[in-house]
């Protein structure tokens, strides 16, 4: 088992026994992780008892759709901004029905980064107890690694906010 595989499953496990605890669901909004967040907590055996539902939202036009992101807001900040992963946890928490979750837009590269938004950039949202907070975070490495470094971070942030 990988690093990454047996850290994810440690945060994913803790996650659980957290919502469990709290009696809380969580949910999960992806752009550039693609789905890993939802993976991770579906590795779990028993996840379906508070993992709600995930959205892989790659596209613009997906993330308008299915979680409410306003055309306005992509086209004013972009896809990777914070206003933008905010308005994506909110719209998979209230789609959804869960009280916690979890909103990730990035560059994951090799291409597609600018002098604004370098590969490696990745803004995350979280929502727990009614508040939304976000963090940018610049992630170094290939593809992958700012893809593993992402679905970590997100499921720190979940278990923070969580505690």
């Amino acid at each position: 088992m990988s690093e990454f595989s047996k850290r994810s499953q440690s945060l994913a496990e803790r996650l659980g026994r957290q919502c469990l605890e709290m009696v809380v669901s969580v949910t999960a909004a992806e752009s550039c992780t693609g789905g890993g967040v939802a993976a991770a907590i579906t590795d779990i055996a028993g996840s379906s008892d508070w993992f709600e539902t995930g959205y892989v939202t790659y596209s613009n036009a997906a993330k308008t759709r299915l979680l409410g992101v306003s055309e306005a807001l992509l086209a004013q900040h972009g896809a990777v901004s914070q206003a933008v992963v905010e308005a994506m946890v909110e719209g998979a928490c209230a789609d959804s029905g869960a009280q916690a979750g979890v909103a990730i837009s990035g560059v994951a590269g090799p291409g597609g980064g600018s002098a604004e938004k370098p590969v490696g950039t990745v803004w995350l949202a979280w929502r727990a107890g009614g508040r939304v907070d976000a963090r940018c975070c610049h992630f170094e490495g290939d593809r992958i690694a700012v893809r593993q470094q992402a679905v970590i971070t997100a499921l720190e942030g979940l278990l923070e906010r969580l505690s």
